[in-house]
């Protein structure tokens, strides 16, 4: 019985018979000293790794043995090492190894390996994917490039992704039995030192042709061209950002500067137009010329020194300004800073209190009258009652003065705490101190008339000129005792600043009847989509709530033709609406008619 030996073959384990390892171990010995030391390191590898691909491909599994047949297969293919020398004078006359040692063996066989497919990457231009199907198919790379060229111009992408395809999935050919293979040339051991020998000829010649100051010098010229490339593309894209700067800048000063002599002019003109505006906002009495400039330089002067660092991009040999300059522009910015703070804060404080002055005015009802509310407007100043804005704005009255005029005018209906009804009119303005506001407040007109249970509210107030704007407003508190009934006319939608959760007023129409409750405002006529009383007083169960009162005669004949009247305002809007309705359906016919008879 044989012992048997493991052994590591080229990166392969194999069970091998104790007889065939001796053998197979003096082969290796023989062909060391074959070798030459050019390579010997290189070429065994080779070597081993063949002989392991030859052994792997005759057993059958991992527990088989390799014996004696076995490597004398391997030797017959890849022959003796005393049966050849390979050298530069008779490597001509040797041939191939194999067929040698089949003539000295007496034997005809000569063992050639499948061809396989390898990237070239020694001859590659991208992925040695062409080079190495031309070593497969035995064509010129030429031409297969050619061809791959042709294919992308034909169909557009689809050879590329043939290609990255090929390039991943096929392995390039590394060792010397894999380029064998490639080329489909014998692997045996002739033909592995033949082409290792070549290798080492050709990087032989290739280090004796290199000229290493010329190297050098190409170096140093490359990375000349490189750094002044890259300082050329450099000052190029600075000057371009310069050039932006200067042109964005300049614009930018020459419209503060055209700003400033526009307001200066606005501040010192006989009749200016813009004056009165400023005036009428300049609440803290500060010299406008003096606030203008302040604000032209706190702006100006950086966007100056943006346009001198642009230029001195654009232009690098450009003179510097004086240093002396610099600092009293400096200095200029940072007093321009500061009386820009002192501006603000003085202008600030004149709203930091609020004065008030409130007139009361009794309302001559009783529980069972309808009190009925309704703004009106002036038409010297507005073109009808819904023209609300709360901005101050400088008009004109009759007699050619000027005045604030605002709609800044709220409305709210409140609870009151007694048994009588009336309104309370607040005149607000803000100001450096109550007191003070209370003065401006007094300036502020308002007017509303009462006309028996008709209340009539102004939809603006009015201010002299002189008093400035100090955020001037009006407020109207209408107060009603419990039970009393109103109704919300015209343009108390545009007015009311009631709380929604205490007056919940409806927008649908202006008839809707009102009753102060004991928690909140009812409307005692409102029908929400389900047909039932929205929120009237008596559905919610409310203690001690009258019932409506009784309306005599003229009551019900006034609402009743209030209601004739907006049922037969719908009834119009509906007939205008079918009207336009049938003229569209009319000439939609007329057109298909049209369309129709051109028809053959």
């Amino acid at each position: 019985m044989n012992r048997t030996v493991s052994i590591n073959l080229g990166g392969m384990f194999f069970h091998i018979d104790e007889n065939a390892y001796q053998k197979l171990n003096r082969y290796f010995d023989a062909i060391r000293r074959s070798l030459s030391p050019d390579g010997k390191d290189e070429i065994m590898s080779d070597i081993e790794g063949r002989i392991a691909e030859l052994l792997s491909e005759k057993i059958k599994n991992d527990k088989q043995v390799v014996g004696m047949r076995e490597i004398d297969d391997v030797i017959t293919v890849m022959g003796e090492p005393e049966d050849y020398r390979i050298g530069e004078e008779n490597d001509a006359k040797t041939g191939s190894f194999s067929s040698s040692y089949a003539q000295a063996a007496g034997s005809t066989f000569e063992y050639y390996r499948t061809k396989k497919f390898y990237r070239d990457e020694e001859n590659a231009i991208i992925g040695g994917v062409c080079a190495g199907l031309g070593h497969y198919f035995r064509i010129e790379a030429l031409w297969i490039r050619i061809i791959f060229i042709l294919l992308l111009v034909a169909f557009v992408a689809t050879p590329g992704i043939v290609y990255l395809l090929l390039w991943m999935l096929i392995p390039p050919a590394v060792t010397t039995a894999e380029k064998l293979e490639m080329r489909g040339e014998p692997i045996n051991i002739s033909n592995i030192e033949k082409k290792v020998r070549e290798e080492f000829a050709q990087v032989n010649e290739r280090l004796k042709g290199v000229d290493y100051d010329k190297i050098n010098s190409n170096l140093k010229n490359g990375a000349d061209r490189v750094t002044s490339g890259a300082r050329t593309v450099v000052k190029g894209v600075a000057r371009v950002i310069g050039a932006i700067m200067v042109a964005i800048t300049g614009i930018w000063l020459g419209g503060l500067l055209v700003a400033l002599l526009i307001t200066l002019f606005a501040t010192t003109a006989v009749a200016p137009v813009w004056y009165p505006y400023i005036e009428a906002f300049n609440t803290s009495g500060s010299p406008i010329w003096l606030v203008c400039m302040a604000a032209f330089f706190v702006v100006a002067v950086p966007i100056l020194g943006f346009f001198l660092l642009g230029l001195r991009i654009l232009i690098p040999h450009i003179k510097p300004i004086n240093g002396y300059v610099t600092f009293i522009m400096i200095m200029l910015w940072i007093a321009s800073i500061a009386c820009c703070i002192y501006f603000g804060v003085n202008q600030s404080i004149q709203y930091r209190a609020e004065g008030k002055v409130t007139d009361r005015t009794e309302l001559k009802l009783t529980k069972n009258d309808t009190l009925k509310v309704r703004f009106r407007y002036n038409n010297e100043f507005a073109n009808d009652i819904y023209n609300h804005h709360s901005d101050i704005t400088i008009e004109e009255d009759t007699l050619g003065n000027q005045i604030l005029y605002s709609n800044d005018v709220r409305f709210y209906v409140m609870k009151a705490e007694g048994n009588k009804p009336y309104v309370q009119i607040d005149r607000v303005a803000d100001a450096n101190g109550k007191a003070e506001g209370r003065k401006i407040a007094q300036n502020i007109k308002y007017n509303f008339q009462v006309k028996g249970n008709e209340l009539i509210l102004d939809n603006y107030h009015i201010s002299p000129l002189d008093a400035k704007f100090h955020d001037q407003k009006v407020q109207i508190y209408l107060y009603l005792p419990e039970g009393y009934i109103f109704k919300a006319g015209d343009g108390v939608t545009e007015y009311d600043d009631t709380d929604n959760d205490f007056f919940n007023l409806w927008f649908d129409n202006q008839n809707h009847v009102y009753q102060m409750g004991e928690k909140k405002v009812y409307c005692l006529d409102c029908i929400n989509g389900d047909g039932e009383m929205e929120d009237a007083p008596w559905s919610e169960g409310e203690n001690n709530m009258p019932a409506p009162p009784a309306m005599s005669e003229n009551e019900m004949k006034q609402m009743n033709k209030e209601m004739l009247e907006q049922q037969a305002e719908e009834m119009k809007k509906q007939a205008e609406e079918m009207k336009k309705e049938a003229k569209n359906i009319a000439s939609e016919i007329k057109e298909n008619v049209k369309d129709n008879m051109k028809k053959p």
